[in-house]
């Protein structure tokens, strides 16, 4: 079977179709019967079956029932089928007819829920009883074209109500009207359907859709009312003038038809169209006429969309294009014998009742067998057409004769009409819960194909409107069994039988039954160890890998012996149960019978993958091309549906699976089109949805193979995708048995693909579902960082791609990642070392982490070379980690690199591990002295711990004086300097900032200052360290070490000397007026915000000893100029210090008194504001004196006198 278009419909050059791919398959039920009693005859054909309770019954051309019972298959082999027995061979009991026409046996009528059966042989119904067909009683109806009718809406095995006798309700249709019997315990008439003619009949509830052998009505059997329809054929107009839109009495009265209503509760005139209604009148009158109407009105009910109009159904219609999902399929060109003309009911009769009136001479009679199913609680479906040649058209109405969806087109007139299913969107009823949902109609029709008519049966969905989906088709041919011309063109039956048969395929098992799949079943594992120096140290450290963990695997506790055999006993009866199918539908044809099943989803999609591969593979390939294109057509339409069962929820996985792997396949053929960046994505979707053991995929994959883990239990997965996957690794072995390619080149996009595949796998850790998943993500975790290890190494590496991947192998690493020995030395084979240290850190593996950090930094090399600023990685680590010991032993190692950086390991306030400063400093004296000064410079100049500060200046004063005493250039350099500084013309910054300002890049020279900064007190500890000491040790070198020697007579008190040697040997005089400011406490004070701590600073009275001092010692500069102008600058500004007649005492009297002008101006103002202070104050307190003496007077006044008495 295969979807089909107009083109093939009229193509004599068809092809046959492949089986297995429409929505029904012919399954055999019975082959080979002995229709007639010696098997001397051919002419026997079969007309009806049934099937209930394991009993067959087959009605034949013979006038005879074979009853066949069914022997059960061994209920240990799932898949055997079961046989069938001839039980009885029953002739019923007939009326014999006036002609010579014997149809033989014409219905079999089941009827469960009283354990009847009734037989239309000969055109006499007779009764029997169940299973074995007995005779029951001795009524006969007879001349009787057919009888059924029963209530569809009713479960044919259902028991009585209310404790009543159980009893079945059917029609009988005779020459002039159709009985109603009850059949119970005996059959007994209940009324009487004025209705002559009818051939068919179906029946919901009460109301029947009946057919004589020119049109349709609708039958209230209870109210005894009829609607008529349509005729059968619209060439037919005999009947024009009966059919329309008003309601008929058939209860054998002769009172006018009363006028059809679209409500209960109005009625309106015979014809006359009703605008609020469906306008059935015009319509049916239509299509009586086969179109001679269309002049006239149209009815005004037709509002469905998509609904096509009578005038439109009976045009001569060519085949619609049917747009098929499924591309596998062929139309099957078998043919079979003409049509079988139907039987004519006798034209006389025994009884008093006369035959039909004769139909209308002027109006020929087209001779179309009517077709009536019940697709649905609530419609009919009735076919009409113009000749059994040509198109046929379905017409639904509901229970008022009113249509209710699009109409069907049939190719052929159909012979036989069943349906099977529920629908899409018909709420299930109490006997149609087991139904499948999609709803098909399967039609017995004859096509022509070329020169040849073949029979077969005609399926379509009619359940989809023509908006929801596009019209499709399936042909099927039955199986000939040898190419005559006798088993082509024989005529096929249908029937819809009481009981459910079951259909079990092979096929289905063996594709979705879980196998044992061996990636390295195929290949030699010791040849593969024994040529690894034939390959590169990465591939023979991965099969050295392999063959270890095989060892430990065959070494290590053993699984009980079958084990396998077990799991695949297990594997084969769960499969089992998806392999059985069950269905309702038989088809017939000769001596055959067949189960009509739905085809299982498995095998119909199977069917368009196996027709998208090409048959055979070039001597290039490791596997067969496909077209890709409609193999992502199938994945796309299979995309998003959810299963409703357990046999579709694996059946929809395992195509997905293996339409993922072959599209994955296809990527790797090297002469195929590249796949698109879409199609990837879909080939990816299709993996992960369908669930496939990625273990498969890294099969596939040369230089991933290696990295698969199969655990004790192996990888199990489905037969159908084994097939595919075993198929390409045998293929890729090369025939001369040398190694397999161990080229690790690929395709950047199907790296990408790898990677996002494996990175999806990845998220899934921790599902319950994932079976063996230690050994699935071990193996996933070490082929995506293969994978990322090589997208790292490409020439995009430094792309925004790139850059993606990185971060990618970074987030791999840092999450962690199962196979952590493995991956360990991958990082290490491919020498990416930060990735590593990552990898480390991921398992709080801190030794780890900064070992690796310390191979990096001395030089090792890295590949990636990412790790950036070392060392400062390494302090950074060593600052959040708690291990002491790893603290202590890199942090003494860093220090030895980096004193500066090393020491802020052990004196970071966030530090989690914490160090007191004197075990730091044993520590790092022990392990790296060359730290130790750091650290205490850490201490003092930030910490302000002033115990350190004589342990600190001991190790300035030994860089200093060492180098003093070793080089004569530093110390000339010192010399230089003091010079320098004494050539220069005020205004001329501090010494201090002198030699700040020219330094020496040189450790001795950044100590000095360091040790100035400290002897002149900037840390606020000045009198923490010992005076007596650093003179002792600075003693030699008192010429070199001027500030030093100046900054130490000001601790002893020593002022002028110091004063002395800041004017004469510094030539500092800024500096010596700092000093005189401060009291000598300190020649480099720091100066927060521009000001002095009032309480830091000495009284007036000492500040005006020093600068006396001072003024001494700028009289005895020897450049006169100096000596002026610092002593003018010095009275001037500093003058209310000094006294003004001992200043005058010790000015030179060669000097003129414009020289010290200003101190005498300013010394004159001062003298006078001090005097008028003077009499301002006095003045002020005698007023204040007079205000107590008035207030007090005023008070005296208030209290007046008093009297004290002596006592």
């Amino acid at each position: 079977m295969e979807p089909r278009d107009s083109e093939e419909l009229t193509s004599s050059k068809r092809k046959r179709p492949a089986t297995e791919a429409g929505p029904f398959v012919l399954r055999s039920l019975l082959e080979d019967l002995p229709l007639s009693t010696d098997g001397d005859r051919d002419d026997v054909e079969i007309n009806c079956v049934e099937f209930l309770d394991q009993n067959l019954y087959v009605g034949t051309s013979a006038s005879e029932i074979l009853h066949f019972f069914q022997i059960p298959p061994d209920p240990d082999d799932a898949s055997a089928k079961p046989s069938y027995i001839l039980a009885s061979r029953l002739p019923p009991a007939f009326h014999e007819p006036p002609t010579s026409t014997r149809p033989g046996v014409q219905q079999i009528l089941l009827l469960p829920r009283v354990n009847k059966a009734c037989i239309l042989c000969n055109w006499t119904v007779t009764f029997y009883s169940l299973p074995e067909l007995s005779p029951f009683g001795t009524t006969q109806i007879r001349p009787c074209n057919w009888i059924g009718g029963i209530d569809l809406n009713l479960d044919p095995r259902g028991a009585g109500q209310d404790g009543k006798s159980p009893s079945v309700t059917v029609l009988a249709s005779l020459n002039k009207k159709i009985r109603v019997i009850k059949i119970g315990e005996e059959a007994r008439g209940l009324r009487v359907i004025d209705f002559p003619g009818s051939m068919i009949s179906v029946r919901r509830d009460s109301f029947a859709c009946v057919a004589d052998a020119r049109s349709y009505a609708l039958l209230d059997v209870d109210r005894l009312q009829k609607i008529p329809l349509f005729p059968i054929s619209s060439l037919d107009d005999s009947h024009s003038d009966n059919v329309g839109g008003h309601i008929e009495d058939i209860s054998g009265n002769t009172a006018d038809g009363l006028s059809r209503s679209t409500s209960s509760a109005q009625s309106y005139p015979a014809g006359l169209s009703d605008d609020r209604g469906h306008g059935r009148s015009t319509s049916l009158g239509t299509f009586m006429s086969g179109g001679s109407r269309r002049h006239g009105p149209t009815g005004g009910g037709d509002e469905r969309s998509g609904r096509e109009t009578p005038e439109g159904i009976f045009r001569e219609p060519s085949p619609s294009p049917a747009v098929a999902a499924l591309q596998a399929a062929q139309w099957n060109l078998s043919g079979q014998g003409a049509n079988k003309p139907l039987p004519i009911p006798p034209t006389a009769s025994t009884t008093s009742e006369a035959l039909p009136p004769a139909p209308n001479p002027a109006t020929a009679p087209v001779n179309l067998k009517p077709h009536i199913v019940s697709p649905t609680p609530h419609e009919f479906l009735l076919v009409t057409g113009t000749g059994p040649q040509d198109p046929g058209v379905g017409m639904f109405v509901n229970l008022d004769g009113d249509p209710t969806r699009s109409t069907l087109e049939f190719d052929k007139y159909p012979d036989e009409l069943v349906v099977d299913g529920r629908g899409v969107g018909v709420d299930p009823t109490p006997t149609t819960m087991d139904d499948e949902e999609e709803g098909f109609v399967l039609a017995s029709m004859a096509r022509n194909f070329g020169e040849q008519q073949h029979h077969g049966i005609e399926i379509q969905r009619w359940d989809l409107d023509p908006g929801e989906a596009e019209t499709e088709k399936f042909w099927m041919e039955t199986p000939s069994p040898n190419s005559s011309e006798k088993k082509q063109t024989a005529r096929i039956g249908l029937r819809s039988v009481v009981d459910i048969g079951d259909v079990y395929f092979d096929e289905v098992v063996d594709r979705l039954r879980q196998k044992r799949f061996q990636p390295f079943a195929t290949r030699s594992m010791d040849a593969s160890i024994l040529s690894l120096h034939s390959v590169d140290s990465r591939t023979a450290m991965s099969l050295e890998r392999v063959s270890g963990e095989r060892e430990l695997f065959e070494s290590g506790d053993s699984l009980p012996n079958g084990w396998e055999e077990h799991r695949n006993e297990e594997e084969m009866q769960f499969a089992q149960r998806l392999g059985h199918c069950r269905t309702h539908l038989v088809a017939w044809s000769q001596k055959s019978i067949w189960w009509v099943v739905r085809n299982p989803l498995a095998l119909r999609l199977d069917s368009v993958i196996s027709a998208v591969i090409a048959p055979q593979i070039r001597p290039d390939q490791t596997y067969p091309s496909l077209d890709r294109r409609k193999l992502i057509e199938l994945v796309n339409s299979i995309r998003g549906r959810e299963a409703k069962t357990e046999t579709e929820f694996l059946t929809l996985g395992y195509i997905r699976q293996r339409a993922g792997l072959l599209l994955f396949l296809s990527s790797l053929d090297a002469l195929a089109s590249p796949p698109t960046e879409p199609e990837y994505r879909i080939t990816e979707d299709a993996l992960l949805e369908g669930g496939l053991d990625p273990r498969v995929i890294l099969a596939i994959v040369p230089y991933l193979r290696n990295e698969i883990l199969e655990g004790r239990t192996g990888i199990w997965i489905h037969g159908g995708v084994k097939e595919v996957v075993d198929g390409f690794i045998t293929n890729s072995i090369p025939s001369d048995g040398s190694d397999m390619n161990t080229d690790s080149s690929m395709s950047d996009h199907i790296l990408h693909f790898l990677r996002r595949f494996l990175t999806a796998w990845r998220k899934r850790k921790g599902f319950g579902s994932i079976a063996n998943e230690n050994e699935v993500f071990r193996s996933v975790d070490a082929s995506l960082l293969i994978v990322l290890l090589q997208l790292d190494q490409s020439p995009s590496s430094d792309t925004p791609k790139g850059k993606s991947v990185r971060d990618a192998l970074y987030a791999l690493v840092d999450g962690g990642v199962d196979c952590f020995e493995r991956a360990v030395s991958l990082l290490e084979s491919h020498h990416r070392l930060y990735p590593l240290s990552r990898l480390y850190h991921s398992r709080k593996m801190a030794g780890e982490v900064l070992a690796t950090w310390r191979r990096i930094i001395e030089g090792e090399t890295d590949e990636g070379g990412e790790l950036g600023d070392g060392e400062h990685r390494v302090r950074s680590y060593l600052v959040k980690i708690r291990n002491s010991a790893l603290v202590e032993e890199y942090g003494v190692w860093l220090a030895t690199r980096n004193p500066r950086l090393g020491v802020q390991v052990f004196a970071e306030d966030r530090s989690a591990v914490k160090f007191q400063p004197a075990q730091v400093v044993r520590i790092l004296r022990e392990g790296a002295p060359g730290a130790v000064k750091d650290y205490l410079e850490y201490l003092v100049f930030d910490k302000n711990h002033a115990e350190y500060i004589n342990e600190l200046i001991a190790y300035y004063l030994d860089i200093v004086t060492a180098k003093l005493e070793e080089s004569k250039e530093a110390r000339e350099i010192l010399a230089q300097t003091y010079e320098s500084y004494r050539a220069l013309r005020p205004p001329k910054p501090t010494y201090r900032q002198f030699i700040t300002d020219n330094m020496v890049n040189e450790e001795w020279w950044h100590s000095r200052l360091r040790l100035l900064q400290l002897l002149g007190g900037s840390q606020g500890s000045a009198s923490e360290y010992d005076v007596a000491a650093i003179l002792a040790r600075i003693a030699p070198y008192t010429q070199e070490l001027v500030p030093e020697v100046i900054i130490l007579d000001g601790r002893q008190g020593h002022h002028e000397e110091a004063l002395k040697l800041l004017t004469h040997g510094l030539g500092d005089y800024d500096t010596a007026i700092s000093y005189c400011l401060r009291g000598g406490s300190s020649i480099y004070f720091p100066i927060i915000s521009g000001t002095l701590a009032r309480e830091s600073l000495p009284s007036q009275e000492q500040q005006a000893k020093l600068f006396n001092f001072l003024l001494s010692e700028f009289l005895q500069i020897e450049d006169i100029s100096n000596r002026v102008e610092q002593t003018s600058s010095l009275l001037e500004r500093f003058g209310s210090w000094f006294d003004v007649g001992h200043v005058l005492s010790l000015i030179p009297d060669t000097w003129s008194v414009e020289l010290v002008s200003g101190f005498l101006v300013s010394a004159l103002r001062r003298i006078v504001r001090e005097r008028s202070e003077t009499m301002i104050a006095k003045a002020l307190s005698g007023a204040e004196n007079l205000k107590v003496t008035a207030s007090l007077i005023e008070r005296i006044d208030a209290t007046g006198p008093s009297i004290e008495a002596e006592s």
